[in-house]
Protein backbone atom coordinates (compact mmCIF):
# COMPACT_ATOMS: atom_id res chain seq x y z
CA UNK A 1 0.00 0.00 0.00
CA UNK A 2 1.28 3.37 -0.79
CA UNK A 3 2.31 5.77 1.87
CA UNK A 4 -0.96 8.39 1.17
CA UNK A 5 -3.14 5.52 0.57
CA UNK A 6 -2.15 3.72 3.85
CA UNK A 7 -2.23 7.04 5.89
CA UNK A 8 -5.92 8.33 4.90
CA UNK A 9 -6.98 4.16 5.36
CA UNK A 10 -5.74 4.77 8.85
CA UNK A 11 -7.01 8.49 9.31
CA UNK A 12 -10.00 6.66 8.85
CA UNK A 13 -9.87 3.57 11.07
CA UNK A 14 -8.55 5.79 14.08
CA UNK A 15 -11.33 8.37 12.76
CA UNK A 16 -14.22 5.45 13.56
CA UNK A 17 -12.56 4.18 16.44
CA UNK A 18 -12.52 7.52 17.95
CA UNK A 19 -16.01 8.10 17.18
CA UNK A 20 -17.50 4.81 18.98
CA UNK A 21 -15.79 6.07 22.00
CA UNK A 22 -16.65 9.82 21.70
CA UNK A 23 -20.18 8.49 21.43
CA UNK A 24 -20.19 6.24 24.49
CA UNK A 25 -18.41 9.37 26.65
CA UNK A 26 -21.26 11.84 25.54
CA UNK A 27 -24.08 9.27 26.53
CA UNK A 28 -22.43 9.57 30.22
CA UNK A 29 -23.02 13.40 30.50
CA UNK A 30 -25.48 14.16 32.82
CA UNK A 31 -28.91 16.46 31.22
CA UNK A 32 -29.17 18.61 34.04
CA UNK A 33 -28.41 22.00 35.43
CA UNK A 34 -25.84 23.35 35.70
CA UNK A 35 -25.30 23.41 31.64
CA UNK A 36 -23.99 26.62 31.24
CA UNK A 37 -21.05 26.57 33.31
CA UNK A 38 -20.60 22.93 32.92
CA UNK A 39 -21.98 20.30 30.90
CA UNK A 40 -22.62 22.42 28.25
CA UNK A 41 -18.88 22.71 28.02
CA UNK A 42 -17.37 19.46 28.74
CA UNK A 43 -18.12 18.33 24.83
CA UNK A 44 -16.16 21.10 23.93
CA UNK A 45 -12.66 19.02 23.53
CA UNK A 46 -13.44 15.69 23.01
CA UNK A 47 -15.42 17.05 19.99
CA UNK A 48 -12.36 19.18 18.74
CA UNK A 49 -10.52 17.62 15.65
CA UNK A 50 -8.11 15.19 17.08
CA UNK A 51 -6.16 11.44 16.37
CA UNK A 52 -7.87 9.31 18.55
CA UNK A 53 -4.81 6.90 19.19
CA UNK A 54 -5.43 6.29 22.51
CA UNK A 55 -9.26 4.47 22.53
CA UNK A 56 -7.65 3.55 18.82
CA UNK A 57 -5.27 1.99 20.33
CA UNK A 58 -7.08 0.19 23.29
CA UNK A 59 -9.74 -0.96 20.89
CA UNK A 60 -7.61 -2.06 18.58
CA UNK A 61 -5.44 -4.24 20.69
CA UNK A 62 -8.81 -5.69 22.43
CA UNK A 63 -9.84 -7.18 18.71
CA UNK A 64 -6.20 -7.92 17.84
CA UNK A 65 -6.22 -10.46 21.18
CA UNK A 66 -9.49 -11.78 20.27
CA UNK A 67 -11.85 -9.20 22.21
CA UNK A 68 -14.48 -7.23 21.04
CA UNK A 69 -15.17 -3.65 20.99
CA UNK A 70 -18.52 -3.87 22.89
CA UNK A 71 -16.07 -4.90 26.07
CA UNK A 72 -13.69 -2.47 25.71
CA UNK A 73 -15.78 0.71 24.85
CA UNK A 74 -16.58 2.03 28.21
CA UNK A 75 -12.93 1.63 29.06
CA UNK A 76 -12.07 3.38 25.88
CA UNK A 77 -14.77 6.44 26.34
CA UNK A 78 -13.20 6.49 30.08
CA UNK A 79 -9.59 6.81 28.71
CA UNK A 80 -10.87 9.70 26.79
CA UNK A 81 -12.03 11.41 29.14
CA UNK A 82 -9.20 11.15 31.47
CA UNK A 83 -6.94 12.50 28.50
CA UNK A 84 -9.60 15.33 27.70
CA UNK A 85 -9.53 16.14 31.61
CA UNK A 86 -5.48 16.33 31.21
CA UNK A 87 -5.68 18.26 28.34
CA UNK A 88 -7.95 20.87 30.12
CA UNK A 89 -5.82 21.32 33.11
CA UNK A 90 -2.08 21.03 30.96
CA UNK A 91 -3.91 24.06 29.05
CA UNK A 92 -4.58 25.95 32.29
CA UNK A 93 -1.06 25.42 33.51
CA UNK A 94 0.67 25.74 30.52
CA UNK A 95 -1.33 29.59 30.36
CA UNK A 96 -2.04 28.30 26.52
CA UNK A 97 -4.70 29.96 24.04
CA UNK A 98 -5.16 27.51 21.60
CA UNK A 99 -5.52 23.98 21.68
CA UNK A 100 -6.86 22.41 18.36
CA UNK A 101 -7.46 24.89 16.25
CA UNK A 102 -9.47 26.91 18.75
CA UNK A 103 -9.23 28.61 22.01
CA UNK A 104 -9.03 26.66 25.30
CA UNK A 105 -11.62 26.65 28.08
CA UNK A 106 -9.32 28.74 30.05
CA UNK A 107 -9.02 31.60 27.76
CA UNK A 108 -12.60 31.41 26.63
CA UNK A 109 -14.44 30.83 29.87
CA UNK A 110 -11.59 31.85 32.65
CA UNK A 111 -9.28 29.60 34.72
CA UNK A 112 -11.99 28.75 37.31
CA UNK A 113 -14.84 27.52 34.86
CA UNK A 114 -12.12 25.87 32.70
CA UNK A 115 -10.50 23.55 36.25
CA UNK A 116 -14.25 22.79 37.18
CA UNK A 117 -14.80 21.05 34.07
CA UNK A 118 -11.23 19.19 34.07
CA UNK A 119 -12.27 18.20 37.30
CA UNK A 120 -16.03 16.95 35.99
CA UNK A 121 -14.18 15.08 33.26
CA UNK A 122 -12.35 13.13 36.17
CA UNK A 123 -15.27 11.87 37.47
CA UNK A 124 -17.17 11.11 34.87
CA UNK A 125 -14.45 9.17 33.61
CA UNK A 126 -15.39 6.84 36.83
CA UNK A 127 -18.97 5.92 35.87
CA UNK A 128 -18.24 3.86 32.77
CA UNK A 129 -15.14 1.82 34.59
CA UNK A 130 -17.36 0.99 37.34
CA UNK A 131 -20.34 -0.26 34.96
CA UNK A 132 -17.68 -2.60 33.31
CA UNK A 133 -18.88 -4.73 36.14
CA UNK A 134 -22.17 -5.34 34.05
CA UNK A 135 -20.33 -7.14 31.69
CA UNK A 136 -16.79 -7.93 32.80
CA UNK A 137 -17.56 -8.97 36.35
CA UNK A 138 -15.51 -7.95 39.64
CA UNK A 139 -12.22 -9.25 39.21
CA UNK A 140 -11.38 -7.93 35.71
CA UNK A 141 -13.19 -4.53 36.43
CA UNK A 142 -10.72 -3.83 39.52
CA UNK A 143 -7.85 -5.32 37.75
CA UNK A 144 -8.53 -2.20 35.02
CA UNK A 145 -9.17 0.19 38.03
CA UNK A 146 -5.92 -0.67 38.83
CA UNK A 147 -4.25 0.06 35.44
CA UNK A 148 -6.09 3.48 35.49
CA UNK A 149 -4.84 4.51 38.84
CA UNK A 150 -1.26 3.69 37.42
CA UNK A 151 -1.69 5.79 34.77
CA UNK A 152 -3.18 8.58 36.15
CA UNK A 153 -0.42 8.58 39.16
CA UNK A 154 2.24 8.13 36.70
CA UNK A 155 0.87 11.69 34.58
CA UNK A 156 0.67 13.63 37.42
CA UNK A 157 4.30 12.62 38.09
CA UNK A 158 5.56 13.27 35.08
CA UNK A 159 3.61 16.72 34.84
CA UNK A 160 5.02 17.67 37.84
CA UNK A 161 8.56 17.23 37.05
CA UNK A 162 7.92 19.37 34.64
CA UNK A 163 6.33 22.01 36.08
CA UNK A 164 9.07 21.76 38.47
CA UNK A 165 12.01 21.91 35.77
CA UNK A 166 10.14 25.47 34.81
CA UNK A 167 9.44 26.41 38.37
CA UNK A 168 12.88 26.36 39.32
CA UNK A 169 14.80 27.21 35.98
CA UNK A 170 16.29 23.98 35.36
CA UNK A 171 19.05 24.28 32.63
CA UNK A 172 21.30 20.98 33.21
CA UNK A 173 19.25 18.15 32.16
CA UNK A 174 19.86 15.76 29.83
CA UNK A 175 17.85 13.84 27.19
CA UNK A 176 17.69 10.51 29.31
CA UNK A 177 15.58 12.64 32.14
CA UNK A 178 13.54 14.30 29.23
CA UNK A 179 12.90 10.74 28.27
CA UNK A 180 12.38 9.51 31.95
CA UNK A 181 9.55 13.04 31.86
CA UNK A 182 8.21 11.50 28.60
CA UNK A 183 7.68 8.09 30.38
CA UNK A 184 6.02 9.16 32.86
CA UNK A 185 3.81 11.60 31.70
CA UNK A 186 2.79 10.66 28.00
CA UNK A 187 3.82 6.94 27.16
CA UNK A 188 1.96 5.22 30.16
CA UNK A 189 -1.24 7.44 29.22
CA UNK A 190 -0.70 7.37 25.64
CA UNK A 191 0.17 4.35 24.88
CA UNK A 192 1.14 1.58 27.19
CA UNK A 193 -1.96 1.71 29.15
CA UNK A 194 -4.21 1.39 26.73
CA UNK A 195 -3.14 -1.61 24.97
CA UNK A 196 -2.75 -3.06 28.09
CA UNK A 197 -6.24 -2.80 28.78
CA UNK A 198 -7.71 -3.92 25.42
CA UNK A 199 -5.11 -6.97 25.82
CA UNK A 200 -6.27 -7.58 29.15
CA UNK A 201 -9.97 -7.20 28.68
CA UNK A 202 -9.89 -9.89 25.74
CA UNK A 203 -7.22 -12.52 27.27
CA UNK A 204 -7.75 -12.02 31.24
CA UNK A 205 -5.42 -13.32 32.93
CA UNK A 206 -4.18 -15.33 29.76
CA UNK A 207 -1.33 -12.49 28.90
CA UNK A 208 1.86 -10.73 30.07
CA UNK A 209 1.03 -7.36 30.05
CA UNK A 210 4.45 -6.60 30.45
CA UNK A 211 4.95 -7.12 26.57
CA UNK A 212 3.82 -3.76 26.20
CA UNK A 213 5.54 -1.77 28.38
CA UNK A 214 8.88 -1.17 25.98
CA UNK A 215 6.61 -0.88 22.74
CA UNK A 216 4.50 1.68 24.29
CA UNK A 217 7.24 3.47 25.74
CA UNK A 218 8.94 3.50 22.37
CA UNK A 219 6.13 4.69 20.68
CA UNK A 220 4.65 7.32 23.19
CA UNK A 221 8.66 8.87 23.41
CA UNK A 222 8.73 9.06 19.31
CA UNK A 223 5.05 10.65 19.68
CA UNK A 224 5.63 13.33 22.28
CA UNK A 225 8.84 14.03 20.15
CA UNK A 226 7.60 14.79 17.24
CA UNK A 227 4.50 17.11 18.58
CA UNK A 228 7.20 18.94 20.45
CA UNK A 229 9.10 19.20 16.99
CA UNK A 230 5.56 20.38 15.03
CA UNK A 231 4.91 22.73 18.11
CA UNK A 232 8.28 24.66 16.39
CA UNK A 233 7.68 24.34 12.61
CA UNK A 234 4.15 23.03 12.35
CA UNK A 235 1.28 24.81 10.16
CA UNK A 236 -1.22 26.54 12.09
CA UNK A 237 -3.89 25.11 10.17
CA UNK A 238 -2.47 21.63 10.66
CA UNK A 239 -1.36 21.83 14.14
CA UNK A 240 -3.65 22.30 16.73
CA UNK A 241 -1.93 24.61 19.44
CA UNK A 242 -0.10 27.97 19.37
CA UNK A 243 3.11 27.61 16.98
CA UNK A 244 5.94 27.69 18.74
CA UNK A 245 4.00 27.95 22.77
CA UNK A 246 6.73 25.70 23.91
CA UNK A 247 9.51 28.53 23.55
CA UNK A 248 6.65 30.70 25.13
CA UNK A 249 5.74 28.61 28.24
CA UNK A 250 9.97 27.74 29.00
CA UNK A 251 9.06 23.56 27.95
CA UNK A 252 12.26 21.87 28.75
CA UNK A 253 11.46 19.61 25.00
CA UNK A 254 14.77 17.81 23.94
CA UNK A 255 15.24 20.07 21.49
CA UNK A 256 15.65 23.01 24.10
CA UNK A 257 17.41 20.50 26.09
CA UNK A 258 19.71 20.10 22.81
CA UNK A 259 20.35 24.06 22.22
CA UNK A 260 21.35 24.35 26.24
CA UNK A 261 23.76 21.98 26.51
CA UNK A 262 25.17 22.64 22.66
CA UNK A 263 24.84 26.73 23.40
CA UNK A 264 28.13 29.06 24.20
CA UNK A 265 28.87 30.12 27.67
CA UNK A 266 27.53 33.26 26.70
CA UNK A 267 24.21 31.74 25.20
CA UNK A 268 23.84 29.65 28.21
CA UNK A 269 23.70 32.61 30.12
CA UNK A 270 21.04 33.95 27.97
CA UNK A 271 18.85 31.40 27.86
CA UNK A 272 18.75 30.99 31.63
CA UNK A 273 17.76 34.60 31.34
CA UNK A 274 14.95 33.92 29.25
CA UNK A 275 13.75 30.82 31.30
CA UNK A 276 13.54 32.65 34.44
CA UNK A 277 11.09 35.27 32.91
CA UNK A 278 7.27 34.75 33.42
CA UNK A 279 5.70 34.27 30.25
CA UNK A 280 3.96 37.29 29.87
CA UNK A 281 7.61 39.14 30.05
CA UNK A 282 9.08 37.39 27.24
CA UNK A 283 9.22 39.00 23.97
CA UNK A 284 8.92 37.98 20.36
CA UNK A 285 12.61 38.73 19.74
CA UNK A 286 13.45 36.66 22.41
CA UNK A 287 11.43 33.96 20.88
CA UNK A 288 12.83 34.45 17.62
CA UNK A 289 16.49 34.24 19.33
CA UNK A 290 15.61 30.82 20.98
CA UNK A 291 14.95 29.45 17.15
CA UNK A 292 17.66 31.35 15.90
CA UNK A 293 19.88 28.79 18.59
CA UNK A 294 17.98 25.74 17.78
CA UNK A 295 18.95 25.91 14.14
CA UNK A 296 22.68 26.76 14.57
CA UNK A 297 22.82 23.74 16.88
CA UNK A 298 20.80 21.69 14.41
CA UNK A 299 18.27 21.03 18.18
CA UNK A 300 15.23 20.25 15.83
CA UNK A 301 17.31 17.83 13.55
CA UNK A 302 18.80 16.46 16.60
CA UNK A 303 15.26 15.56 18.16
CA UNK A 304 14.04 14.41 14.53
CA UNK A 305 16.68 11.64 14.30
CA UNK A 306 15.79 10.69 17.83
CA UNK A 307 12.22 10.18 17.16
CA UNK A 308 13.01 8.15 14.08
CA UNK A 309 14.76 6.17 15.90
CA UNK A 310 12.50 5.75 18.78
CA UNK A 311 9.88 4.56 15.80
CA UNK A 312 12.22 2.16 14.48
CA UNK A 313 12.26 0.62 18.21
CA UNK A 314 8.39 0.56 18.44
CA UNK A 315 8.54 -1.47 15.20
CA UNK A 316 10.70 -3.87 16.65
CA UNK A 317 8.84 -4.14 20.05
CA UNK A 318 5.55 -4.47 18.03
CA UNK A 319 6.74 -7.84 17.14
CA UNK A 320 7.30 -8.85 20.43
CA UNK A 321 3.80 -7.66 21.90
CA UNK A 322 1.53 -8.77 19.33
CA UNK A 323 3.04 -11.21 16.92
CA UNK A 324 1.94 -14.00 18.37
CA UNK A 325 -1.57 -12.77 17.35
CA UNK A 326 -2.51 -13.54 13.94
CA UNK A 327 -2.73 -10.92 11.20
CA UNK A 328 -5.58 -8.91 11.27
CA UNK A 329 -6.87 -5.40 10.04
CA UNK A 330 -6.93 -4.03 13.85
CA UNK A 331 -2.65 -5.41 14.30
CA UNK A 332 -2.57 -3.58 10.79
CA UNK A 333 -4.04 -0.46 12.36
CA UNK A 334 -1.50 -0.43 15.22
CA UNK A 335 1.64 -0.93 13.15
CA UNK A 336 0.69 1.69 11.07
CA UNK A 337 -0.05 4.27 13.80
CA UNK A 338 3.84 3.82 14.18
CA UNK A 339 4.40 4.62 10.76
CA UNK A 340 2.02 7.64 10.59
CA UNK A 341 3.08 9.08 13.79
CA UNK A 342 6.76 9.89 12.58
CA UNK A 343 5.52 10.95 9.47
CA UNK A 344 2.58 13.19 10.14
CA UNK A 345 2.68 16.80 8.42
CA UNK A 346 6.39 16.76 8.21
Amino acid sequence: MEVQDRNQWLKDALRAYHQLALETLLAYLPDKEPHRYLYDLIPSYPNRPGKGFRPALCIATCKAFGGSSRQVLRTAAALELFHNAFLVHDDVEDASEFRRGSPTLSAEHGVPIAVNVGDAMNVLGIRPLMENLLDLGPRLTWRIFAEIEHMVRQSVEGQAMEIGWVHENVCDLDGAAYLRMTLKKTCWYTCIHPCRIGALVAAADGIDLGRFNRFGYYMGAAFQIQDDILNLVGEHGKYGKEIGGDIWEGKRTMMLIHALNQSSDQEHAAFRAFLAKPRAERTADEVAWVYEIMARYGSIDHARSCAKHLAGAALREFFVAYGDQPDSEDKEIIRSIILYMIERDL
